[in-house]
């Protein structure tokens, strides 16, 4: 009766593991199907902008709840402009990220977000001299010909603001351009506000009283105009919709309403303009959006003295509005202000053709990737290699349709992230499988020996004597599913030290990167523990079905599990003393320290322009004329902008040209294009990138925070899992793998970054599982092993593990490999960092980590394991015994 329950409980547990596989691949398959993919910027082409906002000029703090305000008022604006599924959150207290996808021209991309975008209405005082302070305003904003300026009236069909209330060329802006390139926006503004019997440049009277002037700027022809304090702000502008006129219905219009105490404010300043003649300048109204004046119309001749414009309404004509440049104008004056001052701090611009090819790319690794991983895993354990090869096909079904129902942003680096992962899911299998061959050799032995001893099988004599006599006499013969549970029991342990110190390092991107390599620790993190469930769950299920065909029990070589791998019987049986060499690798690795801390100071640290601020272009040759990176550099340098003779041109990719400066304006980047465009005849920007100064410190401090938290998080859970000694030796390791590799980077002149960051962090994670996995072992082999010394014990815990490690790191070499060669040259550097860290990493584990614990153990007290599980073992028998002493009587 007990065995038919423990056989039904056995069976129970397969269904349940088999129904939640089958529910959870069939639910990621719909996401996969239904749900489309979000790509980041750097996929789909477009533009990020990143903003800060500042605290305000009258004290209005940046905090966050003010920073949301700019927020609402920078998505209404974007909105009304039509740009397709912008975005924008607060990152922070007072950070705003920006996306646009479809907008390439990164000028257009800052006219549409605006900087500042503070809108105000003041009263001119008079004119000042030349060279008076302020800016020029671009294009033609101030005034017309005469005869083309526009008009600002009363609504016709508007019974409490009568027509001759009007005053002539009052608009308003809200953010500068929009959205609308220069020559549009001159052509939309040139003539707002000609004043009648005001010549362009004609001179005018001084303020009457000098100490009321708040701000001289120029009009578009170059008069100073002395303006005085802001009489409306942009805020009080309540609406403003585009039109055709309410009379013939040919022509476009704006119609514009304040709203509370701006209604007053409109007509106050329009009545007190209106006490001067026309051609005076005090009688116009400036219009001024970040320091510059868009508009300083003369009020309308029929507007009397102190009677001004009442109803808070107004209609502004043109003769060149239309459709289009009338919804545009209406944009600007809607939105209103800011409530803050806002500064870009980064901006990063990608062609759509960057984005497909990316992705095209990372699909064919994935594919190849996959394909050849299935195939080295199906040589190297047969049949279970080939079922974990169908449970990690599902893992990456599973693991997309997480991506895609979490609405998670997958970006370049994130793209790497994720076929990375999939080499390194079939990792807990190989532990499982490598532990398993180990049990089925344990249970082999045994049962040779039993029968050796005269025992005979189980089915012999089997209906003789009772089951507990039958259970004495039989010797069992191996069995597969029997060392696969087992295999799984005890590599329980080491699949969950290696995920969990995998899941620190994405952790610590998420949290303590930003921009595109928080991606990148979104789809490792998720790849993590999707292929935790891949490898104890799916490919459980596919593996215990198998070992229980009686087709497979007969001939267990089919499987793969009834033997150990040839790799590791040689090992084995040749035994060899690598700790003999333990001095040899630590000096070794010294040298190797030693040449990695001479490199920044011998060769320039190239710093990626995430860390150090600036701009990087990148340019893809379409003409007929190659041009090489002497030639670019000469081009760029001619053109005589600040720092074009310090600036960093070299090749990208297959040909394309990348152009690193300091902070460059639009204008000069324009310009970079025009005289590379001459040259080759004709280029593509196919990606542009700014990072602020403050930006570039940020991202430089928290990528060094990211590093010291990693190793500091690694040797708190390896001490609290294992031993203080085993702690520090690992992060000793890691502090020699990450210097090996920035050493390389520094030596060959390879940009330092934020992809790189990923790549280093990465390394931690994936080092860190070496080390686990000796470490467990060893502890595994100590506890069972009371006499032999830490040294040999250290010593063939590695001999054991090292077919796991080979196998493990060949996995992820092949992803890898294909990344290098398809992943284009901004996951190539990536790539090369991981196969350089992944093959150090184990190198280091041997030499360095091991070495390091068997040269510390000196000083660590910590009880062995087999002393802890003794302890353990007599804590239990007394608990039970005072359990059954216990005569249960409550008080």
């Amino acid at each position: 009766m007990a065995t038919s329950t423990s056989t039904s409980t056995g069976a129970g547990a397969r269904w349940s593991r088999a129904l939640v596989s089958l529910l959870v691949i069939a639910v990621a398959f719909g996401a996969a199907w239904f749900i489309p993919p979000r790509l980041g910027l750097d996929l789909s082409g477009g533009t990020q902008i990143v903003l800060e906002t500042q605290d305000g000029p009258d004290g209005t703090p940046a905090n966050s709840e003010n920073t949301d305000q700019v927020v609402e008022v920078l998505r209404q604006r974007i909105d009304r402009l039509g740009v397709a599924e912008a975005t924008m959150s607060r990152s922070g207290e007072n950070r705003i990220i920006v996306e646009l996808p479809g907008v390439q021209d990164p000028a257009e991309a800052a006219q549409i977000v605006g900087q500042t975008a503070q809108l105000s209405f003041h009263p001119v005082l008079g004119v000042g001299q030349a060279g008076g302070q302020g800016v020029q305003a671009p294009g033609d904003f101030a005034n017309a010909p005469e005869g083309e300026a526009d008009e600002a009236r009363a609504p016709r069909d508007t019974e409490d603001a009568p027509a001759e209330e009007g005053a002539e060329g009052a608009e308003g802006g809200e953010d500068g351009t929009g959205g609308m390139t220069d020559e549009e926006l001159q052509e939309l503004l040139s003539g707002m506000g000609g004043g009648q019997g005001q010549q362009p440049g004609q001179a005018g009277p001084s303020a009457e009283n000098p100490e009321d002037v708040v701000m001289t700027l120029p009009d578009s022809d170059g008069t100073n105009l002395q303006l005085g304090e802001t009489a409306i702000k942009g805020d009080r502008v309540s609406s403003a919709d585009a039109a055709l006129d309410s009379v013939n219905r040919a022509q476009w219009t704006v119609n514009v309403s304040f709203r509370g105490e701006g209604r007053d404010q409109w007509k106050q300043l329009t009545a007190q303009a209106a006490c001067y003649p026309q051609g005076d300048p005090r009688r116009r109204v400036a219009i001024v959006l970040d320091n510059q004046i868009i508009s300083a119309p003369e009020v309308n001749p029929d507007i009397g003295c102190e009677v001004g414009m009442s109803g808070g309404q107004t209609t502004i004509t043109s003769p060149t509005f239309n459709s289009e440049s009338a919804n545009e104008l209406a944009v600007l004056i809607e939105g209103g202000s800011l409530p803050l001052p806002v500064t870009e701090v980064q901006r990063q611009t990608v062609g759509p053709t960057l984005g497909a090819e990316a992705i095209q790319a990372s699909a064919i690794a994935a594919l190849l990737g996959i394909a050849f991983t299935a195939l080295y895993i199906t040589l190297a354990y047969r049949l279970v290699g080939f079922l974990a090869s169908l449970a990690l096909a599902f893992y990456t079904l599973i693991a997309y349709g997480v991506l895609v129902a979490l609405g998670a942003t997958l970006t370049l680096p994130g793209l790497a992230g994720f076929v990375l992962s999939i080499g390194m899911a079939i990792d807990a299998n190989v532990l499982i499988f490598e532990r398993a061959r180990e049990e089925y050799q344990r249970q082999q032995a045994v049962y040779k020996a039993n029968r050796a001893s005269g025992m005979k099988d189980g089915d012999d004599n089997g209906k003789s004597g009772g089951a507990l006599a039958r259970r004495r006499r039989r010797a069992v013969p191996p069995s597969l599913e029997k060392s696969f549970v087992e295999g799984t029991r005890k590599a329980w342990s080491a699949v969950l030290d290696t995920n969990v110190t995998t899941l620190l390092a994405a952790g610590l991107l998420f949290f303590l990167a930003s921009g595109t390599v928080q991606g990148f620790g979104v789809t490792l993190s998720i790849g993590t523990i999707v292929s935790m469930f891949s490898a104890l769950v799916i490919a459980r299920v596919f593996v215990e079905w198998a070992v229980r065909r009686s087709i497979i029990r007969k001939h267990p070589a089919v499987s793969g599990l009834d033997r150990i791998g040839p790799v590791r019987t040689w090992l084995v049986k040749k035994n060899p003393d690598i700790m003999k060499h333990r001095a040899k690798g630590l000096i070794v690795a010294g040298v190797l320290v030693v040449a990695a801390l001479v490199a920044p100071v011998v060769q320039n640290v190239n710093l990626g322009v995430e860390f150090t601020g600036g701009r990087v272009l990148e340019y893809a040759i379409t003409g007929d004329t190659d041009v090489s990176v002497d030639e670019a550099r000469a081009i760029v340098s001619d053109l005589g902008f600040a720092g074009s003779d310090t600036a960093v041109v070299q090749e990208a990719g297959d040909g394309d040209i990348s152009v690193r400066t300091g902070q460059l304006s639009d204008t000069d980047a324009a310009a970079i294009t025009e005289a590379l465009a001459e040259e080759t005849g004709g280029v593509e920007l196919v990606s542009d990138e700014l990072i602020g100064p403050s930006m570039g410190d940020e991202l430089r401090n928290r990528a060094l925070i990211a590093l010291g938290a990693a190793l500091a998080l690694q040797m708190i859970y390896l001490a609290w899992r294992f031993r203080w000694s085993f702690g520090v030796s690992t992060m000793l390791s890691l502090a020699f793998n990450m210097l090996l590799v920035i050493g390389l980077f520094v030596w060959l002149g390879k940009p330092i970054d934020g992809v790189f960051l990923a790549a280093i962090l990465s390394v931690i994670g994936f080092t860190v599982n070496d080390a686990v996995v000796v470490f467990d072992r060893v502890r595994d082999e100590w506890a069972r092993d009371e006499k032999s010394s830490f040294r040999d014990i250290a010593n063939r815990a590695i001999i054991n593990t090292l077919p796991r490690t080979v196998n493990t790191t060949v996995g992820a070499w092949i992803i890898l490999g294909f990344l290098t060669f398809f992943g284009g040259s901004s996951l190539q550097d990536f790539s090369i960092a991981m196969l350089v860290g992944l093959t150090t990493g184990v190198v280091s584990t041997m030499f360095v980590a091991v070495p390091l614990a068997v040269w510390l153990q000196k000083w660590d007290k910590t009880p062995p394991p087999h002393v802890i599980k003794e302890r353990k073992a007599k804590q239990r028998v007394a608990a039970k015994a005072a359990r059954e002493a216990d005569d249960g009587a409550v008080v």
